[in-house]
């Protein structure tokens, strides 16, 4: 593991913190996940990207990273949708849960270790909700059960606001059943032809924020080490889930509360009213995917990010530079084997060593992948000045420069397009909709896919970290 200490900013605490795991070696993550809808739009990709680089980070130091990221798969919006298609909840949550993950795949997000569904989860939900209630945080009411907020004498520490301040700040949903304003519902009676399950209540269906509380606490325990979500989460969401699971359970819910800022399109606020909404699919037609997440990556985390064609254009173009570099260095290692390394160039190969400590230097202070970028790109500007046609480079210096450079980029992401180019397209849509297959559990389609695969000379092998492609 990595001597050198990782500090990320805590919401909770409101300062950067050296981060300690609570196992020494090991990370219990969550992240909160899509409600599965639709195609998950920008603003939900700047969440799904930085909290992989987060992930993939951590690893980097050697960390091993338990991550869960849920999917919200029932709630109004999803009852809603449902409807207007004539299709069930189910259906509709598998349609965009295999969607996720085509985009997932295209941006170089990792499929976390655990992907929980709260309609796979409505026991543990029920058993917490009667927790809550047993305990004096909850109460019943005509089949509806809510969070008794004031109960909570903590109530307000993420947000950094008392208890008053929110109530008089917030957007309350008027019901005369509850005994105050601000608590919210944990389960929630069933409505004539809503999906539902039976409880201790009646039939109903949980709230969205138990969702998160009850499935962090199912496969991560009692306290995990890092909870990350967008700041449009911090209230009432995370809030919400620091009551519910810190009064179950007599203990601290997370260590570190890692949220990542805003994305504007053209400066404005994105919105489907004013035009400016923008799924990643959509954006996918123009841009790569590894463009989106090279622009995503290129502002620090905690930062507005500011979304327009022009700057899609220019991390394209950045992106760009770094793949010409490595083509680059690629053909003089091969117009070079019979050079040998020169004093110079072991002076050369200590430099781009101070690159990786700069890199990391970066990465340390609040996951700064701006910065971290930065020293890429200066790594690359090293590499033209250095190696070139004329300089009959060593081949294995120019190797160690490449090896860098990919090194680094495979820690935020990014440079994966190498391998892909030489995969043909057909080859590569096969794959894609082979992964959706598998995240639908269609494992009859997902075989076929694999047979055909096969018939073009390419065998396909599962591993934890997805597909592996190799030729037959």
């Amino acid at each position: 593991m990595s001597e050198s200490k990782l500090v990320l900013y805590n919401t909770l605490t409101r300062k950067k913190e050296e981060f300690h795991s609570i196992e020494p070696g090991k990370v219990k993550m969550y992240s909160c996940g899509p409600t599965v809808y639709n195609f998950f739009h920008i603003g939900n990709a700047r969440p799904f990207i930085i909290f992989d680089t987060l992930r993939r980070y951590l690893e980097y130091k050697g960390y091993t990273v338990d991550f869960v990221q849920n999917f919200t798969d029932v709630d109004d919006k999803m009852i809603r949708k449902a409807e207007e298609l004539g299709i069930t909840v189910k259906e509709l949550a598998e349609q965009y849960i295999g969607e996720y993950f085509v985009d997932a795949k295209g941006l170089g997000i990792r499929e976390a270790t655990v992907h929980p569904r709260a309609t796979e989860n409505i026991d543990a939900i029920i058993a917490l909700v009667q927790n809550l209630i047993d305990k004096g945080y909850a109460y019943e009411v005509d089949g509806d059960v809510y969070y008794s907020t004031k109960k909570f004498k903590e109530y307000g520490k993420l947000s950094h606001q008392p208890l008053e301040d929110l109530e008089s700040g917030a957007r309350i949903d008027i019901n005369e059943d509850k005994a105050d304003p601000m608590d919210f519902a944990l389960w929630k009676k069933q409505k004539p032809g809503e999906i539902a399950w039976e409880s201790p209540w009646g039939m109903g269906r949980p709230g969205w924020h138990i969702e998160c509380s009850a499935m962090a606490n199912k496969y991560l325990g009692k306290t995990i080490d890092i909870h990350s979500g967008g700041q449009d989460l911090v209230f009432p969401h995370h809030e919400n889930e620091i009551a519910q699971s810190e009064a179950a359970n007599g203990c601290t819910f997370a260590n570190y509360w890692v949220h990542n800022g805003y994305i504007n399109v053209d400066n404005r606020k994105m919105s489907k009213s004013l035009g400016n909404f923008f799924t990643v699919r959509d954006v996918a037609k123009e841009f790569d995917y590894d463009v989106i997440r090279f622009f995503m990556l290129s502002a620090h985390y905690r930062s507005p990010i500011n979304f327009s064609k022009d700057l899609m254009e220019s991390a394209k173009a950045g992106l760009e530079r770094i793949h010409n570099c490595l083509d680059a260095m690629a053909f003089f290692e091969k117009s070079d084997k019979d050079h040998e390394e020169t004093a110079e160039e072991q002076a050369l190969l200590q430099e781009v060593q101070s690159y990786r400590e700069k890199f990391i230097a970066a990465m340390d202070d609040d996951l700064n992948t701006a910065d971290a970028i930065s020293v890429i790109f200066e790594l690359v500007s090293l590499a033209n000045k250095n190696i070139t046609a004329q300089s009959g480079t060593a081949p294995a210096v120019i190797e160690k420069v490449c090896d860098t450079i990919y090194e680094l980029g495979g820690v935020l992401g990014i440079l994966k397009k190498e391998a892909e180019d030489q995969i043909p397209g057909e080859v590569q849509a096969l794959l894609t909709q082979r992964a959706a297959a598998r995240s639908n559990k269609d494992w009859a389609v997902s075989d076929t896919l694999r047979d055909q695969l096969k018939e073009m000379g390419y065998l396909v092998k599962d591993t934890p970290q997805g597909q592996q492609l190799s030729k037959a």
